[in-house]
């Protein structure tokens, strides 16, 4: 048997999945249709929609089987996902990498695999696959049905994901950062890895709004979310909670490292200044806090006591 290998954008990919916060929730029936059509499309037994975890195979959407999920080792889709098209397995106990596979020996008895890839920003999060317990063929006409299907999957799943994007600056809104930074955060700590969080808030944005219109301040926002994205590594989570207020948790970093950071963003923001001239400077405050288990249990202590050194650092200016 051989084990999917890992591909080479795995920690964004994983990211990607955990920002949706689609995994280990209740069936939904924009899913479950399309399975249904899958299954009688091509009058196959088993259908999926199936999601590739760090370990493991989750199903959002099952017909055929009675498990939610099995281990990323062992799974067809976890092969699936590597490649850009649709992955074929025409007879699994003619396969050198599945003849002895535990899915072709016991349970479900799989002998015919397709998957297609379901992409959300450009990362591979799972598929949409096809199982019989017999071998077939499987032709383009075929391919082209299974990836119609795949897209319609695919659209669904970015229609959970812009739930989780600001729509005006194109970065995570409060939901997804609470999402992805305390997926985040749990990670460092199984892995005893410092963390710190920055919280940022505009100075003076209501006069630029009052002043200058409602659109011109959703230029200042717009670019100063960009300059976050050019400022931030692919590993920080950064976010719009709202307003004017943003967030940005940096993992593997000390307190040190992120003012470096930050200063970082300072310079880009003077910068902007300079070259905008438009009647007004863009400035802010920040708190940066750093974690401690025995004082904050989840993301959202890590934002109060950063919202409030922000606040006190503010009053003080």
């Amino acid at each position: 048997m051989k084990t999917p290998d890992i591909p080479h954008d795995e920690t964004e990919r994983i990211e990607t999945l955990h920002s949706l916060n689609v995994l280990d929730t209740l069936p939904e029936e924009r899913f479950e249709r399309l399975t249904r059509m899958a299954k009688r499309m091509f009058g196959v037994p088993i259908a999926l929609v199936s999601l590739i975890d760090e370990n493991r195979q989750w199903f959002k959407s099952s017909i055929g089987v009675d498990v939610s999920e099995t281990s990323r080792e062992i799974s067809f889709c976890g092969h699936a996902i590597l490649g850009e098209s649709v992955f074929i397995v025409q007879n699994a106990c003619e396969d050198p990498r599945f003849a002895d596979n535990p899915l072709v020996l016991n349970e479900p008895n799989i002998r015919f695999y397709a998957g297609c890839p379901l992409k959300v920003n450009g990362q591979k999060l799972g598929t949409l696959c096809i199982i019989d317990q017999t071998p077939r063929d499987f032709d383009e006409e075929d391919v082209q049905l299974l990836k119609d299907l795949a897209a319609m999957v695919e659209r669904e799943l970015t229609a959970i994901q812009m739930a989780t994007m600001d729509e005006l600056t194109d970065i995570s809104n409060r939901r997804g950062f609470m999402t992805i930074a305390q997926h985040s955060l749990n990670l460092c700590i199984r892995q005893d890895l410092p963390v710190v969080l920055v919280f940022l808030d505009l100075d003076k944005f209501k006069p630029i709004n009052d002043t200058f219109g409602h659109a011109e301040g959703d230029a200042v926002l717009i670019a100063f979310a960009g300059l976050m994205k050019k400022t931030f590594r692919n590993s920080d989570v950064f976010a719009r909670l709202g307003g004017d207020e943003f967030a940005i948790l940096l993992s593997s970093t000390s307190k040190k490292q992120a003012e470096v950071v930050i200063n970082k963003l300072s310079r880009s923001l003077e910068e902007y200044n300079q070259e905008m001239k438009r009647g007004y400077v863009v400035s802010y405050s920040h708190g940066i806090v750093e974690f401690n288990q025995e004082k904050h249990q989840t993301v959202e202590g890590l934002l109060a006591d950063g919202d409030a050194l922000m606040y006190r650092l503010k009053k003080s200016k």
